[in-house]
């Protein structure tokens, strides 16, 4: 039996070996989560529902089949959350807006929750999100603010801020996020944990994002290989979804710990145009110094390409326009103000417009297809900037108009499509974590769990103070 208090920080893989060995039920994990999911939902606010009576059900039946040999799928009694933006059937998805009708048809699973189900997992609720995913930062008109264990002064960004909060707070193993210009990986970054944002389309989505092909699904976890696990899971396919990728047989657990050695890995400070902290700077060049040590041939990268902020908003703000136009014009007041400014603005782009920033999209993964043609892995930091206060919506309001302006490195890579994960890299003088981001060719989805694995092993685990 382990200690109960190491239940919250165990991984799955872990949690999974415990239950093989019957040293550990379903049943005490998932109560015991839940008891903590109580004690710190006050302070953090990372749930919008917490079904603990459905999760108690299913760690009995999980409990059932490990004592009869007859455990199912890959997470059999591993806890999970789902983002409030992904369909979870027997309760309402109200998307952080007040404008969710939760009196609805609610029968239905994402394709995510679903192979989730099927694998056994313990499903303990769904977690907060800024309304529609809008913006990177964890608050909503609905639930109000979600806040960062690490300091909760500080937001866990967005949007999947319940996501990142529960994950670094030892609530669950394994969690649901979306991300449609940053919102697995900034969070991530903000809060210390590892978050993947897969090649669009491998993991299947339903109903598509009105962000169109800039949003994928992903898992949020505290390790890299929790992640492979929970990606191997997410992936399997689902007729739903007519952009999903063929059928992956692929395990991802497999090679994980082949190292990068011999890899050539370019390492791009700014880009070429985003400001960074110093610490963050400073932390980021440490980092990819670890890969030199494990073999890797680190070269510095100039601009890879133009800061395509212009074509990522007129993108983004016509999916908010599509999102709002759903609603009744006298109800638009009960909006978030900046979300319905950008709906504003998506609703004077003309489809010229829309089309010109598609052709930016497009030449701009053809420019990242031709760098990876000389490089394995990009690496860069993730967040220039240390969490922001809770309800602050600009780092810099002398110099920002927008969220996207203090999140450069993230968005990029929506408009893409590529696999890009954060992990982290240290921790400010203030005690707020710092990510790494690395990124991979299209498809390269294993490439960037094996990098990132590498280079966590030369890392401490840290834990908020919380």
């Amino acid at each position: 039996m382990t200690a109960e208090s190491d239940i919250p920080y165990a991984s799955a893989t872990a949690l999974l070996d415990l239950y093989r060995n019957r040293a550990l039920s379903p049943v005490e994990t998932a109560r015991t989560l839940l008891d903590r999911l109580a004690l710190l939902q006050p302070r953090l606010n990372a749930f919008t529902i917490v079904d603990g009576e459905g999760a108690m059900a299913a760690a009995r039946q999980s409990e059932g089949r490990w004592l009869r040999g007859e455990a199912v799928g890959r997470l059999d009694g591993v806890p999970v959350t789902i983002k409030d933006l992904v369909l979870m059937r027997g309760f309402p998805t109200r998307r952080g807006s007040l404008l969710v009708d939760p009196e609805q048809d609610w029968s239905e699973d994402a394709p995510a929750t679903a192979r989730l189900r099927e694998a056994g997992a313990v499903i303990l609720g769904k977690t907060a999100t800024p309304e529609f995913g809008w913006k990177a930062l964890g608050d909503s008109p609905l639930t109000g603010i979600t806040r960062n264990p690490w300091n909760l002064d500080r937001t866990p960004g967005g949007s999947s801020a319940g996501a990142a909060a529960a994950c670094a707070a030892g609530i669950a193993p394994l969690h649901v996020g979306s991300d449609g210009a940053g919102s697995i990986r900034i969070p991530a970054a903000f809060t210390g944990i590892f978050g993947l944002k897969p090649s669009f389309g491998r993991v299947p989505a339903y109903p598509s994002s009105p962000m169109g092909l800039l949003s994928h699904i992903g898992p949020m976890t505290r390790s890299v290989a929790d992640a492979a696990l929970m990606l191997t899971v997410l992936a399997q396919p689902d007729d739903r979804d007519p952009y999903a990728l063929p059928p992956d047989p692929r395990n991802y657990l497999d090679g994980l710990d082949g190292g990068v050695r011999g890899w050539r890995i370019g390492y791009s400070a700014d880009l070429g145009y985003a400001r960074v902290d110093p610490e963050i700077a400073a932390a980021a060049a440490e980092a990819v110094r670890r890969f030199e040590e494990l073999g890797a041939i680190v070269e510095p990268v100039d601009q890879i390409f133009a800061p395509p902020r212009e074509a990522l908003f007129t993108l983004w703000a016509a999916g908010a326009a599509r999102i709002v136009a759903g609603f009744p014009a006298e109800r638009h007041g009960l909006l978030d103000p900046g979300l319905l400014a950008t709906a504003q603005a998506g609703a004077e782009i003309t489809a010229a417009d829309y089309l010109d920033a598609n052709s930016v999209r497009t030449a701009l993964a053809q420019r990242m297809a031709e760098f990876h043609r000389r490089y394995d892995l990009l690496a860069t930091p993730m967040m220039p900037v240390p969490a922001l206060p809770v309800a602050q919506d600009l780092n810099d309001p002398a110099t920002e108009r927008h969220w996207l302006d203090w999140s450069p490195f993230s968005y990029p890579f929506n408009m893409t499509r590529q696999p890009a994960a954060t992990i982290p890299c240290g921790l400010t003088s203030g005690g707020l974590p710092i990510g790494l981001q690395l990124v991979g060719p299209l498809y390269g989805d294993a490439r960037v769990l094996r990098a990132a694995r590498a280079f966590e092993r030369t890392r401490p685990q840290r834990r908020p103070p919380i």
